[in-house]
């Protein structure tokens, strides 16, 4: 925690770019951002939760 007391996320790899990321899963804008703003830009980590919400990419 930062000393506002906010939760500060390391990003773990390279990150998504919001429109990357929402065509790569076939994503509506407000989905993708709402993901982005709760987990992050981090290719891994979005790319393990659309995995574990049975999610396959578009492409």
């Amino acid at each position: 925690m930062t000393d506002t007391g906010t939760k500060v996320r390391q990003q773990r790899g390279q990150p998504y770019g919001l429109d990357e990321f929402r065509q790569h899963y076939g994503l509506s804008w407000n989905e993708a951002r709402e993901l982005f703003i709760k987990f992050g830009p981090s290719k891994i980590d979005l790319d393990l939760l659309m995995r574990a919400k049975g999610r396959l990419p578009a492409e």
